[in-house]
Parts: structure tokens; C-alpha cells; sequence
């Protein structure tokens, strides 16, 4: 009985002190509150924003400058693409064609 008693009074007690502890909460001001929402909601477009022009000025460089650095860095002027693009067809060929007389030898 002095237990329930006891849990009753904790109870009581807590609530009391939470309504006293919001009693001290300073609340701001519906003008406070609409300034932090606007500079809140302003440094995140600002911050999205730059993050946009980051990501496409990187995506251009990475697209067209790319090219342009392996030319310079590249012996012979600039063909390392068109060396690129014709080991990768010419190991395609040699690929269909190793395919083609498995398939022959088999039937």
C-alpha cells in the first residue's frame, strides 16, 4: 500500500516540476520565429544552390576537360581516345569471332 502511495506522490511530483520547468522556458515571439524560419530556409537554398554549380561545373570538366588533359598529358597529341575506342573494337572482334568458331567446331 505505501508503494502505490509512494508512485502517486513521484507522479505528482514529477508533473509539478515539469509545468514549473516550463514556466521558465523562454518562448520566442511569433516575429523571432518567422526571422529564424527565413534564415534558416535562405542558408539552405543558398547552400543547395552552390552545391548545384558545384555539381555542374565538376560534370563539365569531367565531361569535356577530361579529354583535353589526357591529350596534353599524352605523348603523341591528343589520340589516346582513338587508341581507346580501337583496342576496345578490335578485342570485340577477336571476342565474336573466337565465339563464332566455338560454335562451328561444336555442331
Amino acid at each position: 500500500m505505501a508503494k502505490v502511495e509512494k508512485e502517486k506522490k513521484e507522479k505528482k511530483h514529477f508533473f509539478k516540476d515539469f509545468k514549473a520547468e516550463l514556466k521558465k522556458v523562454i518562448w520566442p515571439t511569433p516575429k523571432q520565429v518567422i526571422n529564424n524560419t527565413t534564415a534558416v530556409i535562405t542558408i539552405v537554398l543558398i547552400t543547395a544552390l552552390i552545391v548545384f554549380v558545384l555539381d555542374l561545373t565538376f560534370e563539365t570538366l569531367n565531361t569535356h576537360g577530361v579529354d583535353k588533359l589526357k591529350g596534353i598529358v599524352s605523348k603523341d597529341g591528343g589520340n589516346v581516345v582513338e587508341n581507346v575506342v580501337d583496342n576496345t573494337t578490335d578485342s570485340n572482334t577477336i571476342d565474336t569471332n573466337t565465339t563464332e568458331e566455338n560454335t562451328v567446331s561444336k555442331t
